[in-house]
Parts: C-alpha cells; structure tokens; sequence
C-alpha cells in the first residue's frame, strides 16, 4: 500500500509541476506542465500605447479558461 501511495505522487508530481519558458517576444513567461499551461504575456506590440501586451492566459488540458490581455491600442483611443 505505501508503494502505491509513493507511485501516485511521483506521478502526480509529474503532471502538476511546471517548468518555466521564456519567450523572445518582449518578456512572455509560460510555465508548462502535462495537464495546464499559464503564460504571462509582456509581447511587443507597435500598434500599443506603450509598445507592449500585457496579461495571462491559463489553459488547462488544452483548453484555453481564462484570458486578460491589456492590448494598449492605439486605434482604441
């Protein structure tokens, strides 16, 4: 029984512990593991404001849940 209990949280170690990506887009961050994905966007962007999107974006299994981007737009203003 305590072999199983150590083989489900080494796998479930495995599916929830994310390893940092740093883009080459101006800043983005996302953490990657098998089961959901959060990337912290700071991307350029030359129709903004202030050159850059802002925000996060959280995915889990591949589905996209939650999303706030502060585009900054020109055109907007």
């Amino acid at each position: 029984m305590k072999k199983k209990k150590i083989i489900i949280a080494l796998i479930l170690l495995i599916l929830l512990i994310p390893i940092p990506i740093h883009l080459k887009d101006g800043g983005t961050v996302e953490y990657r593991a098998i089961l959901y994905k959060v990337s912290v966007i700071h991307r350029l962007n030359t129709n903004s404001l202030t050159g850059y999107e802002d925000g996060i974006i959280i995915e889990i299994l591949g589905l996209e849940i939650y999303e706030n981007i502060d585009k900054h737009d020109k055109n907007l203003e």
